[in-house]
């Protein structure tokens, strides 16, 4: 294994580069259909509102497909050009809610940290040990169970995110950033008011309202599953390995071509964490060429549902177990 690890800088480097076609292509297929289908939806309402809402939902997927093309500039992978990339991550970023600046530095740390137990807290889904866990007084094991419950992160989660989180800017944010955080804000806010004048708020509301929600949601259930399934990988510092973290941390979330396609390969998680300057179309072709790239932890869309029971990581067991399976992992009883 080591010595096939050895080799994956080398099997990276044909892949780690952008297709000008492929990416304008990428971005024409997905930014006219969400458009397309917006309209649609709004002129939908004068016949039905459930058909309106029923529209609403394969808009909330391309917009999920858009937020992986935000997702390729932040890493300067979309475009050759420092500069493009940037460009269209913060167009592409207003359409999803998201400033590029904050949203690519939260990111960016999130690379850096995956799985390393002592930096944890930016850009990641709150985990604690089981240590960790029992070792808190009352009211943070129950903040803790709150955040945790699929009906929090799933339900409050995108509002929370979409609302508030990133309205406001970091703690030692640079100029840059705060002023790009600030800038979205404005426009947003310009964007609103124009199109609830020009539309009615409520049917602006009625439209986009849900896709935002629902591709919030999906968004949350990507980046939850990718990191948080029963045989992940966590380590303290000392033993924390990029590649282990790569490979064994992120999953492969194994998606029906439909989904896979509306999701921009980011199924393939373990491979862009492994190479996060390989665009989303490339990501498949080389986990195709490579069978080191193969042989990870694979989830499929049944098996994923089992991780909403995962709420701690178990040191001992190399594991995440549930709250009932941690208090029988205490009590000496085998699960």
């Amino acid at each position: 294994m080591q010595k096939n690890q050895s080799n994956l800088k080398t099997d990276l480097a044909p892949y780690q580069h952008s297709d000008i076609r492929k990416s304008l292509w990428q971005l024409t297929n997905t930014i006219l259909p969400f458009f397309a289908l917006w309209i649609l939806a709004y002129l939908s309402l004068s016949v039905s509102i459930w058909l309106a809402l029923a529209l609403t939902i394969p808009a909330a997927g391309f917009l999920v497909r858009l937020f992986i093309i935000f997702h390729d500039c932040c890493h300067h992978s979309f475009f050759k050009s420092r500069r493009a990339n940037e460009m269209i991550g913060i167009f592409v970023g207003f359409l999803a809610f998201f400033p590029y600046h904050q949203w690519k530095f939260e990111h960016s740390v999130h690379h850096a940290t995956n799985s390393n137990l002592n930096r944890r807290g930016r850009g990641d889904i709150w985990t604690l040990t089981v240590d960790e866990y029992m070792a808190l007084p009352l009211y943070r094991r129950m903040a803790y169970r709150l955040y945790r419950n699929p009906l929090i992160m799933f339900g409050l989660g995108p509002l929370f995110i979409l609302l508030i989180q990133y309205r406001f800017n970091r703690k030692g944010a640079g100029k840059k950033e705060r002023f790009n955080t600030h800038a979205t804000n404005i426009a947003l806010l310009a964007i609103i008011i124009l199109m609830s004048w020009g539309l009615g708020w409520q049917k602006f509301l009625l439209i986009e309202g849900p896709i935002l929600y629902l591709s919030g949601m999906a968004g949350i259930w990507l980046f939850y599953i990718q990191h948080q399934f029963e045989d992940s990988y966590f380590e303290k510092e000392e033993n924390w390995n990029y590649v282990h973290a790569a490979l064994h941390g992120s999953s492969f979330y194994k998606l029906p071509k439909i989904l896979q396609w509306m999701t921009g390969n980011i199924g393939f998680h373990h491979i862009h964490h492994l190479g996060p300057r390989v665009p989303n179309y490339h990501l498949q072709r080389l986990y195709e060429n490579n069978p080191i790239l193969q042989k990870v932890p694979t989830i499929s869309l049944l098996s994923s549902l089992r991780s909403l029971r995962y709420r701690v990581w178990d040191e001992e067991s190399k594991k995440f177990v549930s709250f009932r399976g941690m208090i029988r992992l205490r009590s000496g009883v085998k699960t």
